[in-house]
């Protein structure tokens, strides 16, 4: 391989169904599934080849970097300074010398999904550059995989879906498998009706999740019935969504953050409150967080043509508005 490569894939925003997608969570939910789209907020692999056997490993975006003399010597170790594109390179084992540089648009813990983002643009580009065929699902359980061993808890699969396919996407979660369905509702839609904000904190998603999940396996009864209650909620934006209801899309994300609350502790904090709150006083119609909560992101879905007001009143508050563009594609691969 002669050849740079260069791999985008975007993060996402999600809807309905947020971790429910832990297997085998949903496998006792029948029809559960997970809405969610993606943002054009991107994230990158690049990955140049080297005349040495020398492994460099580069984060744009944190600045930080590590090197090994060769392959033998990377896959002999066990702790990393960026543990994501470690993990990836001992399961492709590249029989070359690279440079592998990464970068994230998303700011840290957002909970728009950066790091799954990021896995699946890594898997792609050692993918390519190995000389390995996968499918897009093949991706996907890689990447989910080696972030399970990462981050050494169960991991959702919803994540990865807006990376490899871009826009709106109902993931259907059943007993033979994973089935992601294009939702046919104009990005432009999206776009003007909702708002995106970070906190400034970043989330802890694998702890967060990690509770509920235990909670759930262990039989907790007020879990099990929110989760039911999650399942049929997200079920239900899902018909919302494809008869352009948003009276109903906000009826139904208005409920699904309050069952998420109580699931818990420290899904909300004050801040998340307040922004809420100053929100609804000037045209916002229902919010949730992105992703497990205590931090990270905010999206909110607002009267039509307020978007400039509630976002104004948002930044006045404490909040970064970030942009909110839907992306119309998922994952991009090209060589240089």
């Amino acid at each position: 391989m002669n050849s740079t490569i260069v791999v985008h894939a975007p993060c996402r925003a999600d809807l309905a169904g947020g971790t429910i997608d832990l297997w085998p969570l949903y496998l006792f939910h029948p029809g559960a599934l997970t809405l969610n789209f993606a943002l054009n907020i991107q994230t990158t692999c690049r990955i140049t080849p080297l005349k040495s056997k020398r492994i460099l490993v580069r984060s744009l975006d944190t600045r930080r970097e590590e090197s090994f003399t060769s392959f033998d010597t990377l896959r002999n170790t066990r702790r990393f300074r960026l543990p994501l594109a470690a993990r990836l390179l001992q399961f492709f084992a590249p029989r070359e010398g690279l440079l592998i540089e990464t970068n994230s648009e998303s700011p840290a813990g957002a909970g728009i999904s950066g790091s799954s983002a990021l896995m699946i643009a890594t898997t792609a580009a050692l993918a390519r550059f190995t000389g390995r065929k996968l499918g897009l699902e093949q991706m996907r359980v890689i990447a989910q995989n080696v972030e399970a061993q990462i981050i050494e808890v169960p991991t959702g699969c919803q994540d990865y879906y807006p990376a490899l396919y871009g826009g709106v996407s109902a993931i259907h979660l059943d007993a033979d498998g994973i089935h992601r369905e294009a939702v046919a509702v104009a990005p432009e839609e999206i776009e003007s009706r909702f708002v995106l904000a970070y906190t400034g904190v970043p989330r802890k998603s694998g702890i967060n999740n990690w509770e509920v999940f235990k909670s759930h396996i262990d039989g907790d009864p007020r879990v099990f019935r929110n989760f039911e209650k999650i399942s049929h909620i997200a079920r239900s934006m899902h018909q919302a969504l494809l008869s352009r209801n948003w009276d109903e899309v906000a009826r139904l994300l208005r409920e699904e953050w309050k069952l998420r609350r109580t699931n818990a502790p420290g899904i909300t904090t004050p801040l998340i409150d307040k922004l809420i709150a100053v929100a609804a006083k000037h045209g916002g119609r229902a919010a949730k967080v992105c992703g497990a909560g205590g931090g990270g992101c905010v999206i909110f879905l607002v009267e039509d043509g307020a978007a400039r007001r509630v976002a104004n009143a948002i930044g006045e508050n404490g909040g970064q508005v970030l942009p909110l563009q839907v992306a119309r594609e998922g994952l991009t691969v090209s060589e240089a």
